[in-house]
């Protein structure tokens, strides 16, 4: 990945500070919103003329605020799953690494961040020793005004959510496209579901009236992707099926969806995560912000 200058310069001064900060930032103001201290743009320079940051430098500050500004020394941290997510890891092991953090151990959401964690020496242990988190830090694939969140894009959604629903606090870290006034229409709905009579459960998934006029999918290709890339049926980290339910309208009721999935037999869990964020951290072209 290229980076700007500006934001090399930055990376270079990174481990002096608690919270990173984007070299370009205008305030949003709202009483659930909080930005980037004064502090902070005082450190990194920030001003109205700084050249903008590309997305992908926005995701990298996001992902490393989210580690500056929740994880302490002697934490059990949930690590999330994505290409947002994946930054907050890198963060964790430079700290670790620089002696910043220490006594932290890691719980992964997916094997290929476990793989990402285990290259970075991020000590690993699971919900079986540790069924209590103090943080977990991940992303979302939609963000609607309450917080509720469509996860799972990426197919990992189950390891996602028991390892989420475990911890204190869940920091939710995204760019501002995921934001939405409602869940559905911008993001098919992952639902994970048994192999086992697999097409049975995708249509009686499609007949419950909560998912009425949706357009359920069967994931093919690679379970970390609903663009269908292949000719074989996707299967999760956990041996199982995924279907992708694709919205023209929003979902007018996210909760009693989730809880008819669930209750449906066949349905191991699915991508609704609500009432269950922290706060979100928000990397957007004017800078970042936090709504909680």
């Amino acid at each position: 990945m290229k980076i700007s200058a500006a934001f090399a310069a930055l990376l270079a001064s990174s481990s002096q500070v608690a919270a990173f900060a984007p070299a370009k930032l205008s305030v949003r103001h709202s009483t659930s919103i909080r930005s980037v201290t004064a502090a902070q743009k005082e450190f990194f320079g920030i001003t109205d003329a700084a050249p903008a940051l590309s997305q992908d430098e926005l995701k990298q500050m996001v992902g490393y605020k989210s580690v500056d500004d929740y994880v302490k020394s002697g934490m059990v941290v949930g690590l999330g799953t994505g290409s947002t997510a994946y930054f907050a890891v890198e963060r964790l092991g430079q700290l670790l690494k620089d002696g910043t953090l220490t006594d932290i151990v890691a719980i992964p959401t997916s094997i290929r961040t476990k793989e990402q964690a285990e290259e970075l020496g991020i000590p690993l242990v699971t919900l079986d020793t540790h069924s209590k988190l103090d943080v977990a830090i991940d992303g979302a694939d939609e963000v609607d005004p309450d917080l509720n969140l469509v996860k799972g894009g990426g197919g990992a959604l189950l390891r996602e959510k028991m390892v989420e629903v475990c911890a204190d606090k869940f920091i939710v870290i995204v760019d501002e496209s995921k934001l939405c006034d409602g869940l559905g229409p911008g993001f098919p709905l992952p639902v994970e579901i048994t192999p086992f009579c697999h097409e049975h459960t995708l249509r009686t998934i499609a007949a419950l009236p909560s998912c009425e006029g949706c357009d359920a999918v069967l994931r093919m290709g690679s379970s970390s992707s609903n663009v269908n890339d292949g000719d074989e049926i996707a299967i999760t980290d956990n041996g199982n099926y995924i279907v992708d339910l694709h919205f023209k309208e929003a979902i007018k009721d996210a909760p009693t969806m989730a809880t008819e999935l669930k209750n449906t037999v066949g349905v191991v869990d699915h991508g609704l995560f609500c009432g269950m964020t922290t706060a979100v951290i928000i990397a957007g072209s004017d800078g970042i912000s936090v709504k909680e």
